[in-house]
């Protein structure tokens, strides 16, 4: 008999099948919280009719291994669970400070929303079951307009932003696996910009794209240490205030953004991303996505 030979855990695919945008504004003054699914191929579906508050400046992550969870927003503290089949359920009262908030896993099954200057420079934890902790004081430069994404398989970044305007920042923080918010890192080798999104994809990266400084279409990849690289020059249109999340357990995909649309672009397990693709469901941007299954 033949030994078994374990697969090596360091190749291993990492992560969830599906994506979920959601949320966010689609012409000025107007808020909605209509959401669309993403496939395990890259497809995203047609309107799901919105469940919960209508909100922008919303932040999502995924929780509990294959869930997720949309929360906070603009002058909003409320969250929403994702179940892992895609289905987005009804308020939970709000904890911590109403926000606009990114947001990212860490541990393996649990969440983090971060920092924002606006109304409160804070993080919350979720738990591995999608509850949401009491405020933390944030850690490092206070900033709005950042992104977050998973990296490392079971840890998290924060970066870029703006402060006091017109600063922009392309400072990063990192999420430690059992969410601690580090200090700031030296200025990343990217484009200091606000509005960007990051998503996880290859396993154990990220990828952070996108913003404005003025609106750009440039990434920048994140190692599985957590390291930024330098611009890669951008694909698709540029814009800000978009959605990012995982899909096929390995690839990520960038959507929607101002001002007002809804073209997606994917990218590969190399981080690699794409030509857009045209949009499906209703143009918006300041929304937030997020991986389940």
């Amino acid at each position: 008999m033949f030994p078994i030979i374990p697969a090596n855990s360091a190749t291993a695919v990492s992560g969830n099948d599906e994506g979920i945008f959601g949320y966010g504004s689609p012409s000025s003054g107007v808020q909605t919280a209509v959401t669309n699914l993403v496939s395990n191929t890259g497809v995203v579906a047609t309107d799901t009719t919105g469940v919960g508050t209508a909100r922008s400046g919303i932040g999502a992550c995924e929780y509990g291994g294959d869930k997720g969870i949309f929360g906070f927003g603009n002058s909003q503290a409320m969250t929403n669970l994702v179940s892992n089949l895609g289905v987005v359920a009804t308020d939970t009262a709000g904890v911590g400070t109403a926000r606009a908030a990114p947001a990212c896993s860490y541990g393996n099954d649990k969440g983090i929303f971060g920092q924002n200057g606006e109304y409160g420079y804070v993080t919350n934890l979720v738990s591995n079951t999608g509850v949401v902790a009491t405020d933390v004081t944030a850690v490092g430069t206070s900033r709005t307009s950042q992104a977050a994404c998973e990296y490392g398989n079971d840890k998290g970044i924060f970066g870029f932003g703006s402060g006091t305007w017109p600063t922009f920042y392309s400072i990063t923080n990192l999420v430690s696996n059992v969410g601690v918010v580090a200090s700031d890192q030296a200025a990343t080798t990217g484009t200091s910009r606000y509005g960007p999104e990051a998503c996880h994809y290859g396993g154990d990266k990220g990828i952070f794209g996108y913003g404005s400084s003025p609106d750009t279409s440039i990434t920048n990849l994140v190692s599985n240490a957590g390291v930024v690289s330098s611009d890669v020059a951008g694909v698709g249109t540029a814009r800000y205030s978009l959605g990012a999340c995982e899909y096929g357990q390995d690839k990520g995909i960038f959507g929607y953004g101002r001002s007002y649309v809804s073209m997606t672009n994917k990218v590969s397990n190399a981080g690699v991303v794409a030509s857009d693709t045209t949009g499906v469901g209703t143009p918006r941007y300041d929304l937030a996505a997020c991986s389940f299954n």
